[in-house]
């Protein structure tokens, strides 16, 4: 069976610009050009969410990267008084949804749905309330939305609103029409990828892990932690770290499942920040460094394996 290419690309915020400098680079290299032409299936979360989109809208990495840099500073920007309305960011989201909306509607179309897409994407959000008409199966729950043929498929939503679903992340955004960021639970949504390709609703004959590889691009690791071996915390201390443990703690778990079941198929490439540089996903001030930290890194080992792999 011909090889089933799958693009994974974890949130971050801002910190997705970091992601478009990689891909950038690795289209650059010898042998990969054209290497995002073969991709079968986009993943992806939050920001990367929004990469996905464009990318199968048919929008070049040039463009999205640009959206980072002009548009960034419009979406994270939170004025004097709003925080004093939200009573110093204790009642109310960090940002207002309309700027981003308005962005999201200029790069992927008012009326585009995701079955007028180029490629397949999975992106993933998280629904607050399924409003089920049996109060007995009324829950919260996490929602994948995708354009892949079947009985189940997403493909008459509109795709920015699928954007703006994924990107609503907690205490930065307000829900979008009920539902948050699905960095909750796939802040890295390869291994809900690689499950898709085995699900038969979507794929009649799934496909062999052995004929499927994958490539998930991380948007940069704080070195985050808390000192001391016992931590007597409520909410006031929790919430906090608690909204970092949720968007960036996740991911590493699903890297150890994807590599564990598919061996040299996978290839993950997630960098470190440095041990004295921490960066939120709203730092839209750290932009030129994160553009210069993607550029300064090393990705020899992810070319090597694309040109063995995924050409």
């Amino acid at each position: 069976m011909a090889k089933y290419r799958v693009l994974s690309l974890d949130g971050g915020g801002i910190r997705g610009i970091v992601t478009t400098v990689i891909l950038q680079r690795l289209a650059a290299t010898s042998g990969l050009e054209g290497f995002l032409d073969k991709v079968d299936l986009i993943a992806g979360t939050s920001t990367g969410g929004l990469l996905a989109l464009a990318i199968a809208r048919g929008k070049s990495v040039e463009e999205i990267r640009d959206l980072y840099v002009n548009d960034g500073p419009e979406i994270f920007d939170d004025s004097w008084l709003d925080d004093l309305l939200d009573l110093g960011r204790l009642r109310g989201a960090d940002y207002k949804t309309a700027p981003m909306r308005r962005v999201f509607k200029r790069i992927l179309g008012t009326e585009t749905t995701l079955g007028q897409l180029d490629k397949h994407v999975l992106i993933t959000a998280f629904d607050l309330d399924n409003e089920h008409a049996d109060d007995s199966r009324r829950r919260w729950k996490p929602k994948i939305f995708h354009n892949l043929p079947g009985i189940n498929s997403d493909k008459n939503e509109l795709a920015y609103k699928v954007g703006l679903y994924t990107a609503a992340a907690p205490t930065y955004f307000p829900t979008v029409e009920g539902y948050i960021d699905g960095g909750v639970y796939a802040n890295n949504p390869s291994m809900c990828a690689l499950a898709q390709t085995q699900d038969q609703r979507y794929f009649e004959k799934p496909y062999d892990l052995k004929d499927i590889v994958l490539l998930s691009l991380g948007t940069g690791t704080n070195p985050v932690y808390i000192k001391g071996k016992s931590h007597d915390w409520g909410y006031a201390q929790w919430i906090k770290p608690l909204v970092s443990l949720m968007l960036d703690g996740v991911s590493g778990i699903a890297d150890y499942q994807c590599r564990q079941m598919m061996g040299d198929g996978y290839q993950r490439l997630a960098p470190d920040f440095p041990p004295d540089v921490s960066i939120p996903m709203d730092a839209v001030k750290k932009i030129p460094y994160l553009i210069d930290f993607a550029q300064d890194l090393k990705i020899n080992d992810t070319v090597t394996w694309m040109r063995d792999h995924w050409m």
